[in-house]
């Protein structure tokens, strides 16, 4: 088990790799801690423990995967792992801050606070995922992959 330095390292070597692109790490990191001193500028909160609720707040507890049976496909609720979990969840929150127009920084900014407040775009899809989920928790005796 990771202790909590080691996880808040790791978690955030996981999120710049999520953010970069062709293979401009060093610019995704520059986006990342912009990103972090805007939390703090307009906050007056810790950046990193913003970051770590809008991820705690983002990420998905179910999935959904399709079976097919006898002719007819089902919408398959399955319980995640902590690392799949942790994955949607950054790349929702980067999909969702790069939707918006403008500075990247200031978007993945808006974004983490938003859904550190338990708003905006990744959450709303967490939690269509979860009814979801919900409605087709029938099917679970579908689960034998």
């Amino acid at each position: 088990m990771l202790n909590s330095k080691n996880k808040a390292q790791y978690l955030t070597r996981k999120f710049v790799n999520h953010l970069m692109i062709n293979g401009k790490k060093e610019k995704a990191e520059k986006i990342f801690l912009e990103s972090l001193n805007y939390i703090y500028k307009k906050e007056k909160k810790e950046g990193m423990a913003t970051f770590f609720r809008a991820l705690e707040n983002s990420k998905p507890l179910v999935e959904v995967r399709s079976v097919r049976r006898g002719g007819a496909t089902y919408q398959v609720p399955v319980p995640l792992q902590e690392k799949r979990s942790l994955s949607l969840g950054m790349k929702w929150l980067i999909d969702a801050a790069r939707k918006k127009g403008g500075s990247a920084s200031l978007n993945l900014c808006l974004t983490l606070l938003e859904a550190s407040k338990n708003q905006g775009d990744c959450v709303k899809k967490r939690e269509s995922l979860h009814i979801v989920a919900l409605k087709n928790r029938s099917f679970t005796h579908f689960r034998w992959f």
